[in-house]
C-alpha cells in the first residue's frame, strides 16, 4: 500500500501535464477597464455556465476609468474544451449577427472614482447560441477590432448526460491530511458514446481557478455508465478556506476592515494584518469559493454608484520568502504581475499592496510563485476539512465531429 502511494505522489508531480487552459481566459486587456465580471444573470455568485436553449442569460460587466463613453463592440467566438478557437464557423455556432455595439452603459453617480459602466447579456434579440461548449466574447473599440480590450469566457451546456460526484478526504496519498479525491460517475441511459476512452474527456476545476485537471480514462465502462476514479488527476490540494473583507459603505468598518480613511481623492480601506496559516488548525468559515460581490449598503444600484476604494492588503510573515507573493481571488481574474504582486518592506518585515477595488464582498488568499509554481499551501496550508467547490464539465467529440460538445455540467463539494 505504501508502494502505491509513492506511485501516486509521483505522477502527481506530473498533474501539470494533465491540466488545460492554453487558450482564452477571462481578463481585461487594458489597465482602464476594471471590476470585470461573467455570471448567469439567475446566480450573481454562480459560475457562467448556462442551459442550452434554456431561459438564462450571461451578464458581462465592466467598467472604464473614463470621463465620457465610448463606443465599444464585441464579438463571441466558440472554443474548443482547452478554450482555443474551434474549428466552427460563425453561422455554426450563433444565429445572428457577430460584430455588435454594446448599447448598455451608464456614467457613475455620486462617487470619487468616477467612471462608465458597461453591461452586455447573452444571448440577446440580436444572438443566440446554436451549439453548447466553450465560448469566450472579445470586447474592442469602434472602428478597432484588433484592440482587444478584454476577452469574458462561459459556457453553454446541453446537460444530456447525469453527472455524480463524491469527495473525500480519503485520498490514495493520504487520510485527512493535505488532499481531496474526486470519484465521478456519468450515465447517459438516453445518449450514445461509442468509444469513451477517446471520445470522451472531463475538465474538473477548484473554487474559481480556470485551469482544469482532464480526465480522459474512466476506470469502468460499464452499460450507459462510466466511473472516474483512483487516478492522479482526481486528486487536488485541500487548501483552505479563503480569507474575507467587505468595503461596502464609507461610514464604518465591516468584515476584515481595520480602519476607513479619506485621503483626497480617494477613501481608503486598511485592511486586517493578515498572517500564514500554514501548520495552524482548520477553522471554518462561510466563504464564496474565491468569488466577490458588487455592493454598496446605501444604495440598491451598486454597478454605477459604487465607488472605488483604494485597499492595503497587509501580510506578516516574519521573514522574507523565496518566491514572490501574490493576492489571489476571482477578482484577479489570475494575473501574476504588478497589478497583484506584494511588496516586501524590509523595515517593518511584511508584505505590502495597494488595489484599487469596487464597493462590495471579496474572497481573496496569498499565493507564492517559486520557480515557475503558483501555490498557496506555503502561505495558506492545506486542511482536508475545507469545503472546497469542485466544477465538472464533460466534453464530447465523435469521430469526424468538429468541435467539443458540452455534453454535462455540475458543481459539488
Amino acid at each position: 500500500m505504501k508502494a502505491r502511494g509513492i506511485i501516486i505522489f509521483l505522477l502527481l508531480v506530473c498533474v501539470g501535464a494533465v491540466s488545460a487552459r492554453s487558450g482564452y481566459r477571462t481578463q481585461a486587456l487594458a489597465d482602464s477597464i476594471h471590476t470585470l465580471q461573467v455570471r448567469p444573470a439567475s446566480d450573481m455568485l454562480a459560475p457562467p455556465v448556462l442551459l442550452l436553449g434554456g431561459d438564462d442569460r450571461i451578464v458581462i460587466s465592466f467598467d472604464i476609468f473614463t470621463e465620457d463613453p465610448d463606443e465599444l463592440y464585441y464579438r463571441v467566438v466558440h472554443c474548443n474544451a482547452d478554450w482555443t478557437p474551434s474549428a466552427l464557423t460563425e453561422v455554426e455556432y450563433i444565429d445572428g449577427f457577430n460584430n455588435q455595439s454594446i448599447d448598455d452603459y451608464a456614467l457613475s453617480f455620486n462617487t470619487y472614482r468616477h467612471y462608465v459602466n458597461y453591461r452586455l447579456e447573452l444571448p440577446n434579440e440580436d444572438m443566440r447560441f446554436l451549439v453548447s461548449g466553450n465560448y469566450v466574447v472579445e470586447v474592442y473599440p469602434d472602428g478597432a477590432p484588433d484592440e482587444v480590450l478584454l476577452t469574458a469566457c462561459f459556457s453553454i451546456t446541453e446537460n444530456v448526460v447525469a453527472l455524480a460526484c463524491d469527495v473525500t478526504t480519503r485520498t490514495d496519498i493520504d487520510y485527512n491530511k493535505a488532499h481531496q479525491q474526486l470519484a465521478v460517475k456519468l450515465m447517459h441511459p438516453r445518449y450514445e458514446i461509442r468509444n469513451p476512452r477517446e471520445e470522451l474527456q472531463l475538465h474538473i476545476s477548484q473554487n474559481v481557478d480556470e485551469v482544469s485537471h482532464v480526465v480522459a480514462q474512466p476506470l469502468y465502462v460499464r452499460q450507459d455508465e462510466l466511473e472516474y476514479a483512483h487516478r492522479p488527476e482526481l486528486i487536488f490540494p485541500a487548501g483552505n478556506e479563503y480569507r474575507r473583507f467587505e468595503i461596502v459603505s464609507r461610514h464604518y468598518n465591516t468584515i476584515g476592515v481595520e480602519g476607513m480613511r479619506y485621503f483626497a481623492p480617494y477613501y481608503h480601506a486598511l485592511l486586517r494584518i493578515d498572517y500564514p496559516r500554514v501548520g495552524s488548525d482548520y477553522v471554518y468559515d462561510e466563504t464564496q469559493n474565491g468569488r466577490f460581490l458588487v455592493r454598496n449598503s446605501d444604495t440598491d444600484n451598486a454597478d454605477t454608484e459604487a465607488d472605488y476604494f483604494v485597499v492595503h492588503f497587509t501580510l506578516d510573515t516574519g521573514r522574507r520568502l523565496a518566491g514572490e507573493v501574490y493576492v489571489d481571488g476571482e477578482f484577479t481574474h489570475g494575473r501574476r504581475d504588478e497589478t497583484t504582486r506584494m511588496n516586501y518592506n524590509a523595515e517593518t518585515g511584511v508584505y505590502e499592496k495597494t488595489m484599487m477595488l469596487k464597493q462590495g464582498a471579496y474572497n481573496y488568499r496569498y499565493v507564492e510563485e517559486r520557480t515557475g509554481k503558483v501555490d498557496a499551501a506555503p502561505i495558506e496550508g492545506n486542511c482536508y476539512e475545507t469545503r472546497n467547490e469542485y466544477r465538472i464539465r464533460a466534453y464530447h467529440r465523435p469521430m469526424g465531429a468538429r468541435y467539443d460538445r458540452l455534453i454535462g455540467y455540475t458543481r459539488c463539494r
